[in-house]
């Protein structure tokens, strides 16, 4: 499949024609949307989740799925069965992609700041989106989507992260916040002048693309 970035934490996967689309938040290119057939969406916050374009797209789009946790479902009311929820554990097929679905909840920024549910997606059992948590779905992973810069989150975990799940390849998301200067000292450590990793790390630009399988 074809794995192309829309900025900050959206991807667009294409095979066969279809297309499917993850975390198309308000930091996403709106060019994500062409040809969509399928959305998933990790969580509600607004660089993963804008409920203004996903409306829009459902609308224009009537044969759009959507995928989600509860919580963003609740705020897509009206969307009917365009909308589905779903958990860890599940799992389902959508736009001729298989999914399963790991994790429940985002990782923790503060003790004071509440928690909020944050689900990842397996697709095709080979590329995994964890959101924003660092989760280890407990399957083999070939491609994973690295959230790279996130208040939650150190080198030194991704570090581990990295070394835990042990992807072939790693593509980074969740980076739209770093400027030149932050994105290197990053793929300092996580390239092969860092510590040491089982998998080779890379960065698309936004409407990049990369073959995956």
């Amino acid at each position: 499949m074809e794995l192309t970035k829309f900025g900050h934490a959206c991807v667009r996967l294409e095979k066969d024609g279809r297309r499917l689309v993850i975390d198309p938040g308000g930091l996403t290119d709106q060019r994500a949307w062409e040809g969509a057939d399928a959305v998933l969406v990790t969580h509600e916050h607004f660089d993963h989740f804008s409920e203004e374009a996903l409306r829009r797209a459902a609308a224009a789009r009537p044969g759009l799925r959507i995928w989600t946790n509860s919580s963003v479902a609740k705020r897509l009311d009206g969307l009917g069965t365009q909308v589905a929820v779903t958990g860890e554990g599940d799992a389902f097929s959508a736009a001729g992609f298989d999914i399963t679905v790991h994790g429940a909840w985002h990782a923790v920024i503060h003790p004071d700041v509440p928690r909020i549910p944050n689900v990842g997606f397996l697709v095709d059992g080979t590329l995994f989106h964890p959101g924003d948590a660092l989760t280890v779905p407990g399957a083999p992973v070939g491609t994973l989507l690295l959230p790279v810069h996130a208040p939650w989150s150190t080198v030194g975990d991704l570090i581990d992260y990295l070394r835990e799940v042990a992807p072939r390849d790693a593509y980074a998301v969740h980076d739209g916040a770093l400027n030149d200067t932050g994105t290197a000292m990053v793929e300092g450590f996580l390239g092969e002048r860092g510590p040491g990793v089982p998998t080779r790390y890379r960065r698309l630009a936004p409407g990049m693309s990369a073959w995956i399988g």
